[in-house]
């Protein structure tokens, strides 16, 4: 595989940008958490059975048909919350709450572009038992090359892979389960053992290609992002990916946008915004309620913190959380019987063609 076949990153007229392996500029406009077994509870069993029967059928004919349909132009990482439903509510961590993604081969079945996760640092926000390992030692440099072979060399030769993330909301520091790495309070100490975890992650991963993008974890605005691991990842990263859920808070919208702000004036590296949402009380999810009434507000609000960071130069595209709403999750663009919210996908719809046209960027590619 050439250079020239991989989506690669590029500034043009004071704004980034990917570039697909044709070279049109491209936006990613993607869904997060996109998880077949969401149609395989007993309360939704037959739906499944009766429209697609197979994980092929339901990518070619529910999942890109939808974002197709609805704007959308990649699948983003995959991991779905199967537990904790009460993890907004008490913002405590889980013990299990999300899946490990879709296995390497399911991604082939792709027409869209699409980004692989790998968890090589299981220090998750959200995670009640997170693993603080030693990442200076031979043995994390194996696990970190095994995690290569499995879920980086299947994808080395295709175009359609935008590139691969890291973990979901790393916590470096302040672990809320009181865990954490040991000796890594100096802001040095832990600038090593950053530099040790990316040096580690990165040399397995081009080891086996040496092409596509390295977009990082996906650092969250709570979860933090400490001065120290972002400069030990800044030679290792293509470009940062962050996540973000405001809600209907101005305030918080304004404090992300300082805050991205400042990591690109750091940096120089353009933003991907991984993982953005928010949510609203349904039928099924009562207890889902936010700041946020309906799903026409839920809308609303898409567009306006969307149009906020598309002005910023430093964007390379939106990941929306999530497709299909569980019983876990709670929130989805679809309800558990597999049927849009209308009052949020047609809204949302519209906007993101007309965004992403003026944007000057492709929604579509690849024929």
């Amino acid at each position: 595989m050439t250079h020239n076949a991989a989506f690669r990153i590029q500034k043009n007229r004071a704004r980034w940008t990917f570039v697909d392996p044709a070279g049109a500029q491209f936006v990613s406009v993607g869904v997060a958490h996109a998880d077949e077994t969401n149609l395989m509870y007993p309360h939704n069993l037959h739906l499944w059975r009766e429209r697609y029967g197979s994980k092929e059928a339901w990518v070619r004919d529910g999942l890109e048909t939808d974002l197709r349909a609805w704007g959308f132009n990649t699948i983003s990482a995959t991991e779905e919350v199967v537990s904790g439903r009460v993890l907004a509510a008490a913002g405590t961590p889980v013990d299990i709450a999300h899946s490990s993604g879709w296995p390497a081969p399911d991604y082939l079945m792709a027409q869209l572009p699409f980004c692989v996760p790998l968890r090589p640092l299981e220090i998750e926000s959200w995670n009640g038992f997170p693993a603080y390992r030693d990442v200076e030692s031979p043995d994390f440099a194996e696990y970190c090359d095994y995690l290569a072979r499995r879920y980086v060399l299947p994808h080395a030769g295709n175009p359609l892979l935008l590139g691969y993330v890291l973990t979901d909301a790393p916590r470096w520091q302040n672990h809320p389960s009181g865990a954490g790495f040991i000796d890594s309070d100096s802001p040095d100490r832990l600038y090593e053992l950053a530099q040790a975890y990316y040096r580690a992650v990165t040399t397995a991963i081009r080891r086996y290609d040496p092409h596509h993008l390295i977009l990082g974890d996906r650092y969250g605005v709570v979860a933090g992002m400490p001065e120290p691991v972002l400069a030990a990842a800044a030679p290792y990263v293509d470009a940062w990916s962050v996540q973000v859920f405001t809600g209907a808070d101005a305030g918080k919208l304004q404090q992300a946008l300082d805050t991205f702000d400042g990591l690109y004036e750091q940096t120089g590296k353009p933003i991907l915004i991984a993982d953005t949402g928010n949510w609203c009380a349904t039928p099924t999810s009562p207890h889902r309620a936010s700041d946020i009434p309906d799903q026409r507000g839920r809308a609303t609000h898409y567009q306006r913190t969307i149009t906020a960071y598309a002005s910023r130069p430093w964007l390379l595209g939106w990941h929306w959380c999530g497709y299909l709403e569980n019983p876990a999750r709670g929130v989805g663009m679809k309800d558990p019987s597999d049927e849009p919210y209308l009052e949020f996908t047609e809204p949302v719809t519209e906007f993101n063609q007309a965004t992403t046209a003026d944007l000057g960027h492709g929604v579509l590619l690849l024929d």
